[in-house]
């Protein structure tokens, strides 16, 4: 497959250069139970230029702006790729949002129309758009909500033609403004101009950093929120300049199945799905076992294609993990199997990553080196990691205060501790605000604690708080591996790899108690983000009271009552 000159170009440009050339191929592949409905660059095209006929027939004028609020699909696409072809500015949000949390944004945004599509549940979400915003719905995608108001997809489609120019944007036009709440609630939008994936892929393309040049083929696996920062410019973007074909999941219930049947050479995932892939392998293959095949030279190869074949990774040659911190004996285990997990660090607010970590001398406990033309510091007082890249944010929308405060002198105040070692390789030690003082007035950094427990396959997901406690205690989610196990024999474990993870600690830092919750932490109950992240402030709302019983307790691991 041809790639795309160095020129700086759009991602207008970028896909007029498809739709133009390689009219025929695949683009989008949405599977619909066990088939796949596809579209070429020559159809989604036209569908995407009669919609933008129809947002200019609605009276929207270049520089509006038009929400998109959907799980991912083919139709998420078509809607952005329209925006840009209009000149609108794209404005994505969680189809997780509350009505109140999305009437907040859709106000805040100033936006002119907004695209539904995708939703577990749509509920009264209708009372969050005002009656001046143009609603258009997609069609219903089977086994999701039914969304039941506004215009719907397909009769826009058909009673208008398609939009004949090919529209250029300037390169310092507002190409996108993205919502980021992360773990604090308050929504910030990131305003990014057109100038911003232009650089970043002129740069990976006189650099080959990440390796998209040594790619044959372009397969991409959407499945993460297309509005988050990493999937729009690790999957859409790169599929816009390359001229891929992007391939959704039809549910979680399909999505190993959809998967293995994409078998994408580039894979973009959070260390929460990675850590899911590698507990499904030990459930069916212990890790003993698995050691001992992979040190049988001929068996070994068989294994591990067999092993990247289930999982969909078969013809995987860039598989990248980031937007949380992927702890190391992740990344060495995917490594034992042919898997280099690409880390890439960074923000919304640089517009993706700061540093990745592609190369195999790579350290696994970093986060790899800065990106070219991109750096970092540290500040020398706070550990505070700061970010410099010619891709910067323009700023939050309509807030120059909050820009100030994180923008200073060029660099972006990322709010993450970390140090840089001698051969320039970044190590995130985690959040700055995440380390709190225990009742003795010791200050505790959760991150390297945590990431020493999570390493027990029994164990799914780990918090390690305490701002009322004189030692810290570690909150966990247990393993489907857990599952198998009797109540006492999971207590003998825990006992162990507590004894084994203090015995690496300061007295301070040691660990009282490891308390097994009942609740399942998960984006319904908000104590993870969209990405996946835990929210350490509902965590600690959530469980505070009972953090100084927990930690008096007799037994060292305590079921939660």
């Amino acid at each position: 497959m041809s790639k795309l000159n160095e020129n700086l170009k759009t991602l207008n440009e970028c896909f007029f250069h498809w739709e133009k050339n390689t009219p025929n191929n695949i683009f989008l592949r949405q599977p619909q139970g066990e088939n796949w409905k596809t579209l070429t660059y020559a159809e989604a095209g036209q569908e995407a230029r009669k919609m933008t006929s129809a947002l200019i027939k609605m009276g929207l004028k270049k520089g509006d702006h038009i929400g998109i609020s959907s799980k991912n699909c083919y139709h998420w696409i078509l809607a952005d790729l329209a925006i840009l072809m209009g000149g609108f500015v794209s404005v994505p949000f969680y189809p997780s949002l509350t009505k109140d949390q999305l009437n907040e944004v859709i106000i805040k945004a100033d936006l002119k129309a907004i695209f539904c599509g995708k939703y577990d549940n749509w509920g009264d979400r209708s009372e969050a758009v005002p009656d001046d915003v143009h609603v258009i719905r997609f069609p219903h995608y089977e086994g999701n909500a039914k969304v039941d108001i506004g215009n719907e997809w397909n009769e826009l489609i058909n009673s208008n033609v398609p939009f004949e120019e090919n529209y250029i944007p300037d390169f310092n036009d507002l190409w996108t403004i993205l919502f980021t709440s992360g773990t604090t609630g308050t929504p910030k939008g990131v305003m990014h101009t057109h100038k911003a994936p232009a650089l970043i892929f002129h740069n990976e393309n006189k650099t080959n950093f990440i390796g998209f040049n040594r790619l044959k083929d372009f397969r991409f696996f959407s499945f993460l929120p297309l509005n988050h920062v990493a999937e729009r410019l690790g999957v859409e973007s790169p599929c816009f300049y390359y001229g891929g074909t992007i391939s959704f999941a039809q549910s979680l219930e399909t999505f190993a199945k959809n998967l293995q049947e994409t078998q994408p050479t580039f894979l973009f995932a959070v260390p929460r799905i990675w850590t899911k892939f590698y507990l499904g392998v030990l459930s069916k293959m212990p890790q003993k076992k698995l050691d001992t095949l992979l040190k049988i030279p001929i068996v070994s190869g068989f294994i591990k294609k067999k092993l990247r074949t289930a999982l969909g990774l078969r013809d995987a040659q860039i598989v990248a993990t980031g937007a949380a911190i992927t702890p190391k004996y992740l990344k060495d285990w995917y490594a034992r199997l042919g898997l280099n997990l690409v880390e890439a660090y960074g923000m919304t607010e640089v517009c993706g990553s700061i540093t990745n970590g592609p190369k195999k001398e790579t350290p696994s406990d970093s986060v790899g080196e800065p990106v070219p033309s991109c750096q970092i510091k540290v500040d020398p007082e706070t550990q505070e990691i700061l970010m410099a890249s010619p891709w910067m944010m323009k700023g939050y929308y309509k807030d120059s205060d909050l820009t100030a405060k994180v923008l200073i002198d060029g660099w972006m105040h990322s709010g993450d501790r970390g140090w840089i070692d001698d051969n320039g390789f970044l190590r995130v030690v985690g959040r700055v605000k995440d380390s709190f003082k225990t009742s003795k007035g010791q200050f505790i950094i959760p991150n390297p604690i945590e990431e020493k427990l999570a390493q027990n396959d029994i164990i799914e997901q780990v918090c390690v708080a305490g701002l009322t406690t004189p030692q810290p205690v570690a909150l966990v989610n247990l393993s489907e591996i857990a599952l198998t196990i009797d109540k006492e024999k999971i207590e003998k474990i825990l006992q162990v790899e507590l004894e084994k993870t203090n015995a690496t600690l300061s007295g301070y830092q040691k660990v009282s108690t490891i308390v097994i919750n009942k609740e399942i932490w998960s984006e319904s109950n908000q104590m993870l983000t969209p990405t996946l992240k835990i929210r350490r402030g509902k965590i600690d709302e959530n469980y505070n009271s009972k953090y100084l019983a927990w930690h008096e307790a007799s037994e060292k691991v305590v079921w939660e009552a």
